[in-house]
Order: structure tokens, then C-alpha cells, then sequence
């Protein structure tokens, strides 16, 4: 451990207080030890990592960028992926991600940076299970409740960095369609989630990527095999008729932004079964040249 590192952990101490859980920085850190600490490549001792892990979720809301995005999930991430946390605390976290989705108000940076964390705990399950067929059935139901539920379509401000509610709850998704232990019933309930916000009811017009964060779960869930030709074309069908009126085609605003994300989702999924090397993933090609040529 270099001289920094120790420097840092004599100065977070080990001692936060329950009321540093909704206090960004958290109890006994400041935004000059949180950027130390993620320096260090966020290694730091069992003690002070259990504790943050109960604290940092606090700092997804954050407005600033760097706490919210830069420390809070990627420190998170990080200690997942390493393996870091253990069941209990996997559990507590997630549990306290689930509260913050279904806060009210605020600036709207908590649910969709909950929903990003989230996915990396359904992947900590994926690659080793370790929640239950009840739990992991609650979180299909949240994922699929959260995706098909954000209204708040705003991705990326040059000041407080991103929000991308619908690729991170896209994300969440894709990490639980990989699970194979996710059945068919339940890949399906994700992909009507998916299908939501393909064509956003409000005919909002992606810019910031959200098409393709959308395709992944659902070539994945191609790639799975857990639908048959039948199911994937009576999904695919049934995007074009997303458009409306059909009176209204070309002479509507609304309409225009509709086809746009229709047409960006449908060429980013043509692309990668064009391209890829699974036959599964290769099946998607005429079923979705037929959904395109059913967009006027």
C-alpha cells in the first residue's frame, strides 16, 4: 500500500454514522480523499470498503459528474467485479438501489445511475448465482417496471454529465436476459419493457446512443435461443404499428421522431445479425428486413 493510500484511509477513519447513508461526500470523506481513492484504482481496506458500500449509493444522485459517475459507480463496479463484496452486502446494496428508484423528486440523477449499479449486481449474479428464483424474479419485474416507466428522456448535459435513463435500464436488462437462469416467461417480460421505449409514447428522438443500448438485450436474448421464429416475429411486428396514425405519416413531428428511433433501432439490430457469427443472432436478419419494410 503506497504512502497516499495510507494517508487516505487514516483520514475517511472507519467510523460512519448512519446519517452519512443520504450524505454525499459521505461521513468522514471529502471530494479530495473520494478522488484520492479512486486513484488508488479504488483499493482500499475490508472495513472502509463495507462501509462505503453502505454510503457511496448516496452520491448517485449527486449532481456533479465526477462524484456521481466517476467515484460512486465505478467504485461500486469496480468492487463487484473483483468480487469484493460479499452476499449480505450485495443484498444491501441492492435493496437500498431499489429505495432509490423509487424516490419522488429530486434532480432525476438517482433512478437511472440505480438502475446502472443494478445492473452490475444482476451481473455479480449472473456470473455466480447467489439470489434466490424469488429474488431474481423481483428483479426482473424492477428492471422491466423501470425501463418501460422513464419519462425523463434527458442523456447527457455538459454540465452534469449524464443521466440515460433508458440505456441504463437497457443495461439492466441485458445483464439479466444473459442470466440463463432468467426463463423464457421473464426474457419476454424485459423485452415488452424494451419494446416501451423503442418508440417512446412522448416521441422523444434519441441522439445520445439509446437504439443500440436497446438492440443488446434483445440479440442477446436472440443468441439465448429462448424464443422461437414465432414469438421474435410477432415482436418485431408489432413495433411499426408503435408509429400511429398512419394519416400523420411524414406530416407530423411527432410521428418523424417516432419513425426515427423505429428505424435506428431496427437498422442497429440488422446490423449485428448481418455481421454476426451465432446462427440465433443470424435468425433476427429477414425477421426484422420484414419489420423495415413495414415503416412507411
Amino acid at each position: 500500500m503506497t504512502m497516499h493510500a495510507r494517508a487516505w484511509l487514516a483520514w475517511v477513519g472507519l467510523t460512519l454514522s448512519p446519517s452519512a447513508m443520504a450524505a454525499c461526500p459521505p461521513e468522514g470523506t471529502d471530494v479530495s480523499s473520494l478522488r484520492l481513492m479512486k486513484e488508488q484504482t479504488f483499493i482500499v481496506s475490508d472495513d472502509v470498503r463495507a462501509a462505503l458500500v453502505a454510503t457511496l449509493p448516496a452520491c448517485l444522485s449527486d449532481p456533479d459528474p465526477a462524484l456521481r459517475d466517476g467515484v460512486a459507480y465505478e467504485a461500486l463496479s469496480a468492487w463487484m467485479r473483483a468480487g469484493k463484496l460479499d452476499v449480505a452486502q450485495r443484498r444491501a446494496l441492492r435493496d437500498r438501489l431499489y429505495a432509490t428508484l423509487d424516490e419522488e423528486g429530486g434532480n432525476g440523477l438517482g433512478p437511472p445511475f440505480a438502475a446502472l449499479v443494478l445492473s452490475e449486481v444482476a451481473r455479480t449474479d449472473r456470473m455466480s448465482s447467489w439470489m434466490s428464483a424469488e429474488e431474481r424474479a423481483v428483479m426482473v419485474e424492477r428492471a422491466a417496471a423501470y425501463l418501460s416507466s422513464v419519462r425523463d428522456y434527458r442523456g447527457f448535459d455538459a454540465k452534469e454529465g449524464w443521466r440515460h435513463g433508458v440505456a441504463h435500464g437497457a443495461d439492466w436488462s441485458l445483464q439479466l436476459v444473459l442470466n440463463e437462469r432468467v426463463d423464457r416467461a421473464q426474457v419476454e417480460t424485459l423485452l415488452r419493457a424494451v419494446a416501451a421505449q423503442v418508440v417512446p409514447a412522448n416521441a422523444h428522438a434519441y441522439v445520445f446512443g439509446e437504439p443500440g443500448r436497446l438492440a443488446r438485450p434483445v440479440l442477446y436474448a436472440a443468441k439465448r435461443g429462448v424464443l422461437d421464429e414465432a414469438a421474435w416475429t410477432r415482436w418485431f411486428d408489432a413495433l411499426p404499428p408503435r408509429l400511429g396514425d398512419a394519416n400523420q405519416a411524414y406530416a407530423d413531428s411527432a410521428w418523424l421522431a417516432r419513425r426515427h428511433d423505429l428505424m435506428a433501432f431496427l437498422m442497429s439490430v440488422h446490423l449485428d445479425a448481418d455481421q454476426s457469427d451465432d446462427a440465433n443472432i443470424r435468425a433476427l436478419k429477414p425477421i426484422v428486413v420484414q419489420a423495415l419494410k413495414a415503416v412507411p
